[in-house]
C-alpha cells in the first residue's frame, strides 16, 4: 500500500518573499456574504460563469498557479508558494489578456500571497463574491477553478469531504485546518477559489494529497484554507 503524502499542488521555485503593505492605519474591508438558503443557490454552469471573470492564472518565474480578484483595487490572491523567489509576476485574466503584478505582501507560514495589478490593468476582472467557510458542511457542492498544468479557466466540480481536516502546508509545516474536497486539484491549481454553490469563494486551493512522491497527481483528496481565516491573513497583510 502506497503511503499517502501531501504535495503542494504547483511546481515552483523555493524561497522568500517580502512585500510591502500599504499606509499605516489603512483599514481593509473585505466582506463576506452570508451563505445562501439552500433553495437560493444556483446550477453549477451559473456558479461558474459568475467566478470566471475573477480567476487568473499567475506566472511567476518558472512557477505557474492561480489566483482570484478580492476587491475593485486590482488586488488578487494566491498561494505564498507560487511566488516565492520570483522577481517577476504576471497574470493572464479571464480574457487572454496578460499583465504584470506586484506582490503586496505574503505569509508563507500560512501559504497566502496578495498580488496588485495597476488600475489600467485591471480591466475586465471581476471580485469574487466571499463567503463563510464556517458555514460549510460536509456534502455542499464546491468547485475548483484555476489553471491546472496550464489549462486555463478549469473549473471542476465535487463536494466538501471534510470541513476540519488536518494538514500540514506553509513554511513552517504546522497542522493547519483546512477544508478537504474531493473536485480535482492539481499542480496549477494552487491559489485558486474554492466556491460554493452561489459562486462565493469559501476557500484558497492549496495542497492534493498523493500515493508516494511519484505520483502528483488528483486522487479525489484536495485541501483548501477556509476563506474565514484567509481574509484575516490578508486583512493583516494589507493594513
Amino acid at each position: 500500500m502506497g503511503t499517502l503524502a501531501l504535495s503542494i499542488a504547483a511546481g515552483g521555485l523555493a524561497g522568500a518573499v517580502t512585500g510591502s503593505r500599504g499606509p499605516a492605519g489603512s483599514v481593509v474591508d473585505l466582506p463576506q456574504a452570508a451563505a445562501p438558503p439552500a433553495a437560493a443557490q444556483g446550477s453549477i454552469t451559473a456558479a461558474a460563469a459568475s467566478v470566471l471573470p475573477g480567476v487568473v492564472s499567475v506566472r511567476a518565474g518558472r512557477a505557474t498557479g492561480s489566483g482570484f480578484a478580492i476587491d475593485q483595487d486590482g488586488h488578487v490572491v494566491t498561494n505564498a508558494h507560487v511566488v516565492e523567489g520570483a522577481r517577476d509576476v504576471s497574470l493572464v485574466l479571464s480574457n487572454g489578456r496578460r499583465v504584470d503584478a506586484q506582490v503586496v505582501g505574503a505569509d508563507e507560514d500560512n501559504d497566502l500571497a496578495v498580488l496588485q495589478v495597476a488600475p489600467a490593468d485591471a480591466e475586465g476582472l471581476r471580485a469574487l463574491t466571499l463567503g463563510r467557510s464556517a458555514q460549510l458542511r460536509v456534502g455542499d457542492p464546491v468547485l475548483a477553478v484555476g489553471s491546472p498544468l496550464g489549462l486555463e479557466g478549469t473549473v471542476t466540480a465535487g463536494i466538501v469531504s471534510a470541513v476540519d481536516r488536518q494538514a500540514r502546508f506553509g513554511d513552517n509545516r504546522t497542522r493547519q485546518t483546512a477544508i478537504q474536497t474531493d473536485a480535482a486539484i492539481n499542480p496549477g491549481n494552487s491559489g485558486g477559489p474554492l466556491v460554493n454553490a452561489a459562486g462565493q469563494v469559501v476557500g484558497v486551493n492549496t495542497a492534493i494529497a498523493t500515493l508516494g512522491t511519484n505520483r502528483s497527481g488528483n486522487i479525489g483528496i484536495g485541501f483548501a484554507i477556509p476563506v474565514d481565516r484567509m481574509t484575516t491573513i490578508v486583512r493583516d497583510l494589507l493594513d
